[in-house]
């Protein structure tokens, strides 16, 4: 008996270590990935891979980029919602599957007010109010006073049904009481495309997207969506100056986890990507793009999703969205 106890405590004293070791294993048990529900290339892939080397920098183990695209990324949302809330799936995307998607489709998959743990806000970027070159509207004043006098009569080109330049262009026409006539692409290039070529009238794009041909001269920023003018485009106006503040919009990326990640976890990989975003080495290289870095606390992330969720939930349904 004496025999089967020591051995029960030498057991015991054995795992306890090897128990302890598996439960600090995070993140080097095996690779972390970083789940982007879009294809390469875009804004969302950019933040996930110059994050991700930073985090596995800073702690260890091995981080991927897995691009799962489609619905507008619900799927890629719905497949981070059935991982397994260990750390080792990290999903990483911009405001639409967080915010819009599930309002426009249905049976998504994942209610994101309930199906994700919120890490951080990374980045934002706002959205400019841009005509071609060529165009006879020099203001948002001019483009206001056609709206008005010519309902549903100027287009408004957009990346897609549900887009952050559709959406915007919606909630301007809500908040001043005006009609246009919405032209989705498919993709922002070819609506970029035809806005150069003056197929269409005008679009709400993301800065980053259309610095380069606002610089060039072939397009013409008339205002900003952001709280301030940005400093890359320092005499557009923001449409609070305009006066209307309601037509402050930003399009962002953020890092979410399957609900239920472990605290400790949470608290590593929110400080890291953090301390990512603002390494001399990534942050120049947002700022030059038109991003903002936020990295805000996970606490702050949640309330701000909530109150994007009930915003957007409104927007399209005063204006009947729908994603066809």
């Amino acid at each position: 008996m004496k025999q089967l106890f020591t051995a029960l405590a030498v057991g015991l004293a054995l795992a306890a270590p090897a128990g302890q070791a598996l439960a600090q294993a995070w993140p080097t048990a095996k690779p972390v990935t970083l789940l982007v529900p879009f294809p390469p290339g875009g804004s969302t892939d950019l933040i996930a891979r110059q994050v991700g080397t930073k985090l596995q920098e800073k702690l260890g183990g091995n981080f991927i980029v897995d691009n799962k695209g489609g619905a507008g990324g619900t799927v890629g949302a719905a497949q981070a919602k059935r991982s397994a809330p260990d750390g080792y799936t990290i999903f990483v995307s911009s405001l639409g599957p967080f915010v819009i998607g599930p309002h426009l489709l249905k049976n998504v998959g994942y209610d994101p007010t309930k199906d994700f743990d919120y890490i951080t806000l990374a980045v934002q970027a706002p959205n400019v109010l841009a005509v071609p070159a060529a165009s006879p509207h020099k203001s948002f004043a001019d483009v206001l006073k056609f709206l008005k006098a010519n309902p549903g009569k100027m287009t408004f080109a957009s990346a897609g049904n549900g887009t952050s330049d559709h959406l915007t262009a919606e909630l301007l026409w809500q908040e001043t009481g005006t009609q246009a006539t919405h032209v989705p692409y498919k993709g922002g290039a070819p609506a970029m495309s035809d806005l150069i070529g003056g197929v269409v009238d005008a679009t709400f794009m993301n800065i980053n997207t259309g610095l380069t041909n606002i610089k060039a001269g072939k397009l013409r920023a008339l205002a900003i969506t952001s709280a301030k003018r940005s400093p890359l485009l320092p005499d557009v106006p923001t449409m609070e100056e305009l006066g209307y503040k309601g037509v402050t919009v930003y399009s962002w990326q953020a890092f979410a986890a399957p609900k239920g990640l472990p605290a400790d976890i949470k608290t590593k990989l929110h400080d890291a990507i953090v301390a990512g975003l603002n390494d001399p080495a990534v942050k120049p290289k947002l700022l030059e793009l038109g991003f903002e870095i936020v990295g805000n606390t996970p606490e702050q992330f949640t309330a701000f999703q909530a109150a994007e969720f009930a915003r957007w939930k409104k927007v399209i349904e005063v204006g009947k969205i729908t994603a066809d």
